[in-house]
This record gives structure tokens, sequence and C-alpha cells, in this order.
């Protein structure tokens, strides 16, 4: 199984050319085998607004809602850092409440850290929830809960001035004490540049091979949800077919009187 997987365990992998390996989880069952696969960090993430409740995007998505995902990852796993996402909302209104809502996450969900989008604008609010003890995680390029203001998932970085402006966040999450940065839907040079230049690790998803590390939601990994496929996604798997085809089975054994058995029944 290993040692349990910590902040300072994290920067270490960086420090070490160790990669990263992260992936979202929104319960017990799939947080428990993902555990035992040995991947590091388990994301409860906003995705689960489209992966789990079928929003179009993650603005719904509540902090109470959060709270009773990441409770449930976090009971699931023996070994790897819990994560959980701040929502839409939840980090923006005033310091106070950042931190009162990041508190929750470890106090109520059971989580090591928490995550938040944005960089130059959320230093200050990065630095009081690091300065009371929770470790964050930032998320710079194309930040999902800013779609509205993108016009869409549109990738952050390809015009100088964005990619002078992604490189600004980055580094303004680093100084205000974020033990690593999600990098999303940015050219792979930039992504390269920006790990070169921080200490803290990088996480990427849509951002190229050079950050070190990377992560997905399991939804997509597995083709559970394919309403829509972003091109950086990988199917390591095809488990809507396998579910599909289960219950066509079951529910052909039933019409046709093959299942339950004497095999399945009580005397």
């Amino acid at each position: 199984m290993g040692d349990k997987i910590t902040v300072p365990h994290v920067l270490k992998m960086k420090q070490r050319g160790e990669k990263i390996t992260c992936l979202t989880a929104y319960d017990y069952s799939f947080a428990r085998i993902l555990d035992d696969a040995g991947v590091e960090m388990l994301l409860v993430g906003d995705s689960l607004g489209c992966v789990v409740q079928g929003n179009h995007n993650t603005l719904a998505v509540t902090m109470d809602e959060m709270i009773y995902h990441t409770r449930l990852v976090a009971r699931g796993r023996n070994r790897a850092l819990v994560i959980g996402d701040m929502p839409f909302l939840s980090y923006h209104v005033s310091r106070e409440r950042a931190l009162e809502n990041a508190g929750r996450f470890l106090q109520e969900g059971g989580a090591e850290a928490v995550k938040l989008e944005g960089g130059m604008t959320m230093r200050v609010t990065i630095e009081a929830i690091v300065q009371a003890g929770i470790p964050v995680m930032g998320h710079v390029g194309l930040t999902p809960q800013s779609v509205h203001q993108f016009g869409g998932y549109k990738i952050q970085g390809r015009e100088k001035e964005r990619r002078e402006a992604v490189l600004r966040d980055a580094l303004a999450v680093e100084e205000a004490g974020a033990f690593s940065v999600v990098l999303e839907g940015m050219p792979l040079d930039l992504a390269q540049e920006i790990t070169e230049r921080l200490k803290i690790p990088t996480i990427g998803i849509g951002a190229g091979a050079h950050c070190d590390g990377q992560v997905l939601v399991i939804h997509d990994m597995l083709g559970l949800f394919d309403d829509f496929t972003p091109k950086f996604v990988k199917r390591y798997a095809d488990l809507k077919r396998i579910v599909s085809g289960a219950a066509k089975e079951f529910i052909g054994e039933v019409k046709e009187r093959k299942f339950p058995t004497e095999e399945h029944s009580f005397r």
C-alpha cells in the first residue's frame, strides 16, 4: 500500500522528478478502488455538477453538496491525499467566507486540502486560507467556473497577452503559499515554462506532458460520461458499454424467467 500521501510528500515528488497522479472521485466505492490502485491524490471535483448531477456546467454545485461527496470519498481512502474543490461563490464573497468554507472541507468533509480557481485575484484569499493551516491547490488557465467570462471552454494562453497573464497567475498562486497548482487548457509549451519556473508541482489537464502530474475526471477516463469529450481525455475503459450490456442481460433474464434461479433463493 505504501505510506500515507501528505502535502510534503507531494512536494518531494516534484523535487525527485517523480510524476504525480490525480483522479476525481465522488463516492466511497470509487474512492476505495482508486486508492487501492495507488493514485496519489483524489480530487472531489465540482465537475460532479456535470458528470453526477447532469448540469451543463459546474456553477450550480453548492457547498453542502461538495461537503457530502467529500465525506464519502474520505471514508473510502486510506493512502491518497483528499482535496475538496471549492465551488462557485464559496470563496469569492469575502476572505472570511472563504476561510469558513475551506475549514468545512477539513472539519466536516474529512479532506486534507482544498482547491480553488484563480491567480492574481485570489492571491490574498489563498494566503488567508494557508495561514489558517489549510493546504491549498491552485487552478489557473482554463478555469471552468469562469466559463461565461471566457465565452465557453476555450484554450487559454495562446495570445502573448493571455500567455503572460496565465504565467503571472501561476506565480501568484505559488507566492501565496499554495502547495500545487492545476494547469488546465493551455498550450503545452506554456505549461512547460510554468512547470520549470515554479517550485511547487503543476498538475495538468489539457496542458501537455511537461507538467509534474496529471489529473482526469474519472467518468471521462472510464467512458461513463460522453455528453462531450474534450481533446485531452484518454479513455482507458468503456464502462458505459459494459454497464449497458449487463443491464440488458439482467432485463432479458428477468423477462424470460431465467433469474432468479434456485441458486439465488432461500428456503
